[in-house]
């Protein structure tokens, strides 16, 4: 039992009623009891529900639906019952997900309160026609349970109890048939599965990515250690049951931590990368290479980009963590010279072999951090006319902001997938810029997750 500021003894399990506000930045509902903010998931706005308390915090509790009295009318039924991440929002009516996302960039804002956010114009949310089957990747964790039997799919949140996924609905479903096809052979050639407690057995996790232009399937089999018994077995039956894998790799991942990828990668079947296609650019994916998760919005995605750069022929552009070089090689027609970089050497080397591979030849690529290359490039005497970055959801660096701060590219789009670290980033951005507008895009429905296109102007 604890004692909070205003006299009033709360405890795990306790039950109360509680009128739902609002959605927070996660997707969770938004209460008040006794004015101690409730965090409530899956309850939406103008609920009226039973909560019951499930942690109690100096400043704020957690809770559980125990029932709802009054429901939204925004309610949905989900497809997928399962409690795990990645359909957080699957209960809300996909308009209402894409007016929450548009929502989340605002409070965001509010919070970080850049200079003169309250004017600045967020467009709605551009969402999915059908927003399912999207996810081109699986990456599911593998277990053995009770009576031998193998389940694979991804943890309970906040915790690592493991749910089986026999369905999981924002999967392209060829990968989800693929994924159930592997966990029935692992049981059939008894494979050795990885037992956390122990740390011990030898399959860990099944990776699963598919293309959409080309239709290729790549498998990976991540492992504690190389060698595992009828693992060829398996690779045999799944290759002669879907002629769309081309691609079967291993990975080592020996250490006991959260990560899934460990450092050595080696082919075990067919060839070593995947072909897909956005537009008319082409892209060979190796198995550790970042590619976003759903392909038709990421063409919608770029198109924005492509609009808020508005390159002309005789202007330069540094495309800052490049990754496999997706955004630089989108516009590069549009462009004199892109140069493009990212700190790991695999996704360079994709990113290389993809501007041969679509033709371009006024992109140049360097592994390194964005800003060390951009004080670099700078330095001798490449200053772009553009900049485009797609920094990861921990935002811009310091010192690249400093570096941006100082040489003022006249165009600059900011693409991110962190509203917090994004309005963050704009406190110290729009001393030199000004925001235009924030183009949000809907590339994980059913979650609480949003991109966000941002084109900035020098003042």
């Amino acid at each position: 039992m604890q004692k909070v500021k205003n006299d009033i003894k709360i405890k795990v399990g306790q039950k109360f009623p509680l009128t739902i506000k609002r959605l927070g930045i996660n997707g969770e509902g938004i209460g008040y009891f006794k004015r101690k903010i409730t965090f409530v998931p899956q309850a939406l706005p103008g609920e009226v529900i039973l909560a019951e308390v499930t942690k109690v915090h100096p400043k704020y509790l957690n809770a559980k639906i125990k029932k709802i009295r009054k429901a939204s009318p925004d309610r949905v039924e989900p497809v997928d019952n399962y409690d795990v991440g990645g359909i957080e929002l699957e209960h809300l009516a996909y308009s209402k997900q894409l007016e929450f996302k548009t929502d989340v960039i605002r409070q965001s804002l509010e919070k970080f309160k850049p200079t003169n956010y309250e004017n600045m114009e967020l467009r709605l949310t551009l969402g999915m026609e059908v927003p399912y089957e999207y996810r081109n990747k699986a990456q599911f964790q593998v277990r053995k349970v009770k009576g031998n039997k193998v389940i694979a799919g991804l943890y309970k949140p906040n915790s690592h109890i493991l749910v089986d996924l026999p369905t999981f609905k924002t999967q392209m479903p060829l990968t989800m048939e693929i994924m159930r096809k592997i966990v029935k052979l692992l049981e059939k050639w008894n494979i050795s599965i990885y037992d956390e407690r122990r740390n011990s057995g030898i399959l860990k996790t099944v990776v699963i990515r598919q293309t959409l232009k080309t239709e290729q399937v790549q498998v990976v089999f991540v492992t504690a250690r190389n060698n595992c018994a009828n693992l060829n077995q398996v690779v045999n039956e799944i290759m002669a049951a879907y002629p769309q894998i081309v691609s079967v790799m291993q990975n080592i991942n020996p250490s006991r931590s959260s990560l899934v990828w460990g450092e050595e990668t080696f082919k075990l079947a067919g060839t070593d990368r995947l072909l897909e296609q956005l537009g008319d650019i082409k892209f060979e994916l190796s198995a550790r290479s970042f590619f976003q998760l759903n392909p038709s919005q990421t063409e919608v995605l770029y198109t924005e980009v492509k609009k808020a750069l508005d390159l002309k022929e005789d202007e330069t552009l540094v495309d800052a963590y490049c990754g496999v070089g997706t955004i630089g090689l989108f516009v590069s027609p549009d462009a004199k010279e892109v140069r493009g970089m990212d700190i790991i050497p695999e996704a360079i080397e994709d990113a290389k072999k993809n501007a041969e591979l679509s033709g371009r030849k006024n992109i140049h690529y360097e592994v390194g951090k964005a800003e060390d290359l951009f004080a670099k490039w700078t330095k001798n005497n490449f200053v772009p006319d553009a900049l485009v970055v797609d920094p990861p959801r921990t935002g811009l660096d310091d010192k690249m902001i400093e570096t941006i701060l100082k040489y003022r590219p006249n165009k600059f789009v900011y693409v991110s997938c962190n509203p917090s670290t994004l309005a963050r980033d704009l406190v110290k951005l729009v001393k030199i810029y000004n925001v235009e507008y924030i183009q949000s895009v809907d590339m994980f429905p059913q979650t609480a997750r949003v991109e966000a296109v941002v084109k900035l102007s020098k003042k």
